[in-house]
């Protein structure tokens, strides 16, 4: 029974630093935007279009890795 419980506690102390790490790589994420400066708006810009692909691939990688 204790070892039971002893596993349900660790379950949920991984769940919980997971959840913080998620938060903080969503913040650190944004936080990021900030440092990277604005493109000039371009009708059919195909530089920024990748950029945008970039970082939307990046982050959703980032963001799904296991601790």
């Amino acid at each position: 029974m204790a070892n039971n419980l002893n596993q349900h506690h660790s379950a949920i102390v991984r769940e919980d630093i997971s959840e913080y790490v998620a938060h903080l790589q969503l913040h650190m994420t944004l936080q990021a935007r900030n440092l990277v400066p604005t493109l000039t708006q371009t009708a059919g810009d195909s530089r920024e279009q990748l950029l945008q692909q970039t970082q939307a691939y990046f982050e959703k990688q980032v963001s799904r890795q296991p601790l």
